[in-house]
């Protein structure tokens, strides 16, 4: 008994992991220093609508250096189990400089 639930609970831990994405982006020749700006993207009807705009270029300000990491981290996997229900969805956007 205790096997199966450890690997029913193995399977769908996997699963959430599974949908965690991360893109990068680098402008010019990527981030060069340690600082991080962040903002959360959000969306409607299952990702199809955004409801919010992040601009990145306003968040690098004067940096020609930069890079892009847009991800579903576990924070976002957490909400989106919460908000899903409802077609809410959101992704967090940040930029390296």
């Amino acid at each position: 008994m205790f096997k199966k639930l450890s690997a029913v609970l193995l399977i769908v831990g996997m699963l959430f992991i599974i949908g965690c994405a991360s893109h990068m982006h680098k402008v010019g020749n990527g981030a060069q220093g340690t600082d991080m700006i962040e903002s959360r993207q959000w969306y409607v009807l299952w990702g199809l609508v955004p409801i919010n705009e992040v601009d990145t270029q306003a968040m690098a300000g004067e940096a020609t250096d930069y890079a892009i990491i847009t991800e579903v981290n576990v924070l976002d996997a957490v909400i989106n189990a919460f908000v899903g229900s409802a077609t809410i969805y959101c992704r967090t956007v940040t930029v390296l400089k």
